[in-house]
């Protein structure tokens, strides 16, 4: 009889032990996760958004059964490192990089916490991966590097503003993103018979004075996707609608804020499709090396009507046919 009630006890606990560990909450709800980003502008600041917002979709809500430790490098490489080595101290279960100067630094820093990239220009470029569909080791994420948009853009340039000859570029030369943009774009424009005066910044705090440096010399001006430019990108905006001159930029956020035209896609959709990766690895116990890197479907050329009459741009004027399909914002 004693035997039969030790049995029946134990039972009990077990069942008890069973019914407190049930919870609505998904797997994994101890999980820290660490977001690196390198600069606040619109696209990487959506980029983040999205990937918080696949997480949250899936029941993982920061301060309720995650931790979200969100950092800024406020575009010092030495912040980068810094948070990097703070997280690896930590030992967060996983680290969202945005842009390449902080993908790099938590990269050299852990091979051992699984890492997810988003809004990275170049991964191979950047020796953030080694090959794009099998990654290996512990990181994978998304591009924002669209095949044909820097195509795309310049040959919209030549379309749009025939008589156009010189293209001002402003970057950063020690993004690495930024010059591989740039030569990029620098190949087509060759190729359309065009000429690219370039202006380079170190830091956010040049760009008025490069953006000034372009007057009397640029018939168009472009900004790539370079995040010092961006993250100083009203500055830009104001040189090109006091003389104006076409604004050209890298991605649809840059023209919501009042650049006149380029080719992009929602910076929202990347970091939710980076969300999705992060829950591969929580749920589904994938390895980030086994999760081919990502890059955007979709790409649109956006046009500001209001930009273009800061610009001095009568939209009329233009050949119909471009601007037919294209998304028109700012009316």
């Amino acid at each position: 009889m004693k035997k039969f009630i030790m049995v029946l006890m134990v039972g009990l606990l077990v069942l008890l032990a069973a019914c407190s560990q049930s919870t609505d909450q998904p797997e994994g709800e101890q999980l820290t996760i660490g977001i690196i980003q390198y600069v606040e502008h619109p696209s990487l600041d959506a980029a983040r958004d999205g990937f918080i917002k696949a997480l949250e979709d899936a029941g993982y809500k920061d301060g309720e059964n995650i931790t979200i430790d969100l950092q800024n490098a406020q575009a010092q490489q030495s912040n980068n490192k810094t948070i990097a080595q703070k997280f690896v101290a930590d030992k967060v279960d996983l680290v969202l990089a945005i842009a390449t100067p902080s993908a790099q630094a938590i990269v050299n820093e852990t091979d051992e916490i699984p890492i997810l990239f988003t809004a990275i220009t170049d991964p191979l470029g950047a020796k953030l991966v080694s090959d794009l569909e099998k990654p290996g080791g512990n990181v994978t994420g998304t591009s924002d590097t669209h095949p044909d948009a820097i195509k795309n853009t310049m040959e919209s340039i030549a379309k749009l503003f025939p008589d156009a000859k010189n293209v001002g570029i402003i970057y950063n030369d020690g993004e690495q993103n930024s010059v591989v943009n740039v030569e990029n774009a620098k190949k087509h424009l060759d190729e359309l018979g065009l000429t690219p005066v370039e202006a380079t910044v170190s830091n956010s705090s040049e760009v008025k004075q490069a953006a000034d440096s372009l007057v009397g010399r640029a018939d168009v001006i472009y900004v790539p996707k370079d995040n010092t430019t961006v993250s100083a990108l009203e500055s830009v905006i104001q040189v090109a609608n006091e003389q104006d001159i076409p604004l050209f930029v890298g991605e649809a956020d840059s023209v919501r804020k009042g650049g006149f035209a380029g080719y992009g896609f929602e910076y929202e959709d990347l970091g939710y499709a980076t969300g999705e990766m992060a829950l591969q690895i929580i749920e589904e116990g994938k390895k980030p090396g086994d999760i081919p890197v990502a890059f955007p479907e979709n790409l649109d050329l956006v046009i500001n009507v209001k930009a273009a009459e800061e610009q001095g741009i009568n939209l009329d004027e233009l050949p119909q046919d471009i601007l037919e399909n294209a998304v028109r914002i700012g009316e």
